[in-house]
């Protein structure tokens, strides 16, 4: 149901970094994303005769007369939410949907969501809806799962509305609870990002065949979700699972788990060499055994710990995207110096490093009557 609805609003909601705790979300699981600087911003004006939705960063527009579920170009993200909403009752006329993103797209950074979220925000606005932050999650969430038929886990929106400054979001998956951990870097460490240009795609069936690998796994082993498997279960877990693709997907899942909850305790503890211990302990995990690194972001963790990095992975759904790595104050310049010269002699395309803090997640920035 619509309440009274003014001509233009606008939503902000930035892109993600998951500490740690990849493909641990669809298992019901625990994460540990942070909110980052880079926002994507949708405003939705009311008129006209359908859903337009524009890119200011493509320099394209679409006009949409009906909204039917699919795999869809990068409108779909957008146009995804007003069919969600539609989908719970709130009645969302013919709108204009523009969209202004700096979160940089395919870098495991959640770009998406980001999108998802602001539009969310922005027709919340729009219509006066008056969503809590529950419901504007699941929507955007909805828009990701249900319209462009990408099988994400919850995490992606809850951390680009949920985070907030200086925190991290330690997130039960099942649950669906938090708790904001303490994350505000030391001033002689830096968390940086690597873009390694090697785009990711998440709608291209990897991310759905290790999804299908879980269930099956977690069908054979009797359980709910892999979730339900601890570390001390594991090596029976193993011996019951006939596949070995089965066990190595099993043993990062469950593994993963307990390094995100290792994690909070060592941040906790304000201890950065184990929580830095830990980032490289889920990278080998995600390469050895969830099998979605790629050769640009193995050579970019080992580049960062070779530069004296105190842990380092890639995050977000794989098969390229951005690594992080926590890394000494003095150390930055000598570890980006280091990255250009080995990716340039492999041949790679040249990656970008920038440093990030932990930020503040979405909001309805303004309303205009």
């Amino acid at each position: 149901m619509t309440s009274s609805m003014s001509e233009s609003s606008i939503g902000v909601s930035p892109g993600r970094v998951n500490l740690i705790g990849e493909h641990t979300d669809y298992n019901e699981g625990f994460v540990l994303p942070i909110a980052l600087g880079h926002v994507a911003t949708v405003t939705a004006t009311a008129g006209g005769t359908g859903v337009r939705v524009g890119s200011a960063q493509l320099g394209e527009s679409v006009d949409l007369d009906e909204l039917s579920p699919g795999p869809r170009a990068w409108w779909g993200y957008v146009a995804g939410v007003v069919w969600a909403l539609r989908e719970r009752g709130h009645s969302i006329g013919p709108v204009t949907l523009d969209i202004d993103s700096a979160v940089p797209l395919g870098g495991g950074l959640s770009s998406s969501a980001a999108i998802e979220c602001a539009t969310a925000l922005a027709l919340d606005g729009l219509a006066g809806l008056g969503l809590d932050a529950q419901e504007l999650a699941a929507v955007a969430q909805a828009a990701e799962n249900g319209f462009m038929g990408v099988p994400t886990g919850p995490m992606d929106q809850r951390a680009s509305l949920w985070c907030t400054t200086d925190h991290a979001l330690l997130l039960d998956c099942r649950t669906l609870t938090t708790e904001q951990v303490p994350f505000a870097l030391p001033d002689d460490l830096v968390l940086a990002l690597v873009d390694t240009r090697s785009p990711h795609v998440l709608a291209d069936g990897h991310y759905a065949e290790r999804r299908a690998a879980c269930a099956r796994a977690a069908d054979a082993l009797g359980v709910r979700a892999l979730r339900d498997v601890t570390e001390a279960d594991l090596p029976a877990a193993l011996a019951r699972l006939g596949d070995e693709v089965l066990v190595r997907r099993t043993r990062h899942v469950v593994t993963e788990n307990a390094r995100v909850l290792a994690a909070v305790e060592g941040l906790g503890a304000g201890d950065w060499a184990v929580f830095g211990s830990l980032l490289t302990a889920s990278h080998a995990s995600m390469r050895d055994e969830y099998e979605i690194t790629v050769p640009t972001v193995d050579l970019a963790v080992e580049v960062a710990l070779a530069s004296g990095a105190l842990g380092a992975r890639m995050t977000g759904g794989g098969f390229g995207g951005t690594v992080i790595a926590l890394l000494p104050a003095g150390r930055l310049a000598a570890f980006t110096a280091a990255l250009q010269d080995a990716y340039a002699r492999r041949g790679f395309d040249l990656p970008a490093v920038s440093t990030t803090r932990a930020g503040a997640g979405g909001m309805e920035l303004s309303s205009r009557a």
